[in-house]
């Protein structure tokens, strides 16, 4: 299998199911001539014509209620915010229309909002934020944040097939520093299935996107101090595999919750409350989260790298719940 970058993954993707399914067809801004602000669309125009991928204004709203009567009148629309911080914007068409479609008039409603997320550019407030935790709490979404190349691909394909609504994070981190070995042919990832990216028996490292590498660097370290981590890769933030979550915890007793996003009100609380309410029993130690702090991102370089959570800051709490 060839090896490509996460973002080659992505643009695999997108070119695949174009050509699989001339329902699909791509709008936001910059995404035709330009091939969008980090190139995952670059040579979508030229291949399939402005009516297939179509630049928009900048008005997230009014291409995201667009893609709305698209996917209405039978279409697959796939929709680019240039950041995630910006789909705040369309948040209207996106949570109340979309979401409740399917529960209001029991018919399918197959949109794919895609948008670039987190930090590790020195972007900034305004482009490198953390949403999901908005849209996981929207019932009628799933949610999903894929961590190395083939995952990005296999999911992204799944999520265009999907019948209904699916926001996919991509995280912009990973576009160009993650590279693997991805089948050419088109390939599915089930939503809602989290993956095993490191076995181990003291504690299960539960995280997502970006913080999947620094988990699993952390791991490795770890283990030459004779401390077994396992890391629990969610791939979808909603639905969440349960069954994987719990599996894992009942194995080790310990359970270490890592995400790049703020802390109070994160997906890691959701996670934790779970882990609680089913699988306490089992627990030899409180539930630890590593997360950025409640505040903004920041603009300075040094400062984000001290914002965003690292493999560091994963040993170094892993070591207090193994001495517990």
């Amino acid at each position: 299998m060839p090896e490509i970058t996460f973002l080659q993954a992505i643009n695999q993707a997108l070119h695949q199911e174009m050509e699989a399914d001339d329902t699909v067809f791509m709008l936001g801004q910059d995404i035709g001539v330009l091939g969008g602000a980090f190139k995952a669309t670059e040579g979508l125009f030229d291949k399939f014509g402005r009516d297939r991928v179509i630049d928009t204004p900048m008005c997230e709203y009014a291409f995201s209620g667009l893609a709305n009567g698209a996917a209405l009148m039978g279409l697959r629309p796939i929709v680019e915010f240039q950041f995630a911080d910006f789909i705040s914007t369309g948040f209207d068409p996106i949570v109340q229309f979309a979401a409740t479609h399917h529960y209001r008039q029991n018919n399918p409603l197959p949109i794919v909002f895609r948008a670039p997320w987190g930090g590790g550019s020195y972007a900034g407030p305004f482009h490198s934020q953390c949403p999901e935790a908005w849209f996981a709490h929207t019932a009628g979404l799933k949610v999903v944040i894929p961590s190395n190349p083939y995952d990005a691909k296999g999911l992204l394909i799944s999520a265009i097939r999907d019948p209904n609504p699916v926001i996919f994070f991509e995280p912009k981190y990973l576009y160009r520093s993650q590279s693997g070995e991805v089948p050419l042919d088109a390939y599915t990832v089930d939503l809602g299935s989290a993956n095993v990216s490191h076995t181990g028996d003291d504690i299960s490292i539960i995280t997502y996107g970006a913080m999947v590498p620094e988990a699993i660097t952390a791991a490795k370290t770890l283990n030459k101090s004779n401390i077994s981590c396992e890391v629990i890769d969610l791939r979808t933030i909603s639905p969440l595999d349960l069954p994987t979550i719990l599996d894992s915890v009942k194995k080790t007793g310990k359970v270490l919750i890592l995400h790049e996003a703020r802390k109070t009100v994160g997906i890691g609380a959701e996670i934790a409350a779970i882990v609680s309410e089913n699988a306490f029993e089992y627990l030899d130690a409180p539930i630890k989260r590593v997360t950025a702090p409640d505040t903004p991102v920041p603009y300075s370089p040094p400062l984000e790298n001290a914002y965003r959570p690292n493999s560091d800051n994963v040993i170094e709490v892993a070591k207090q719940l193994y001495y517990f």
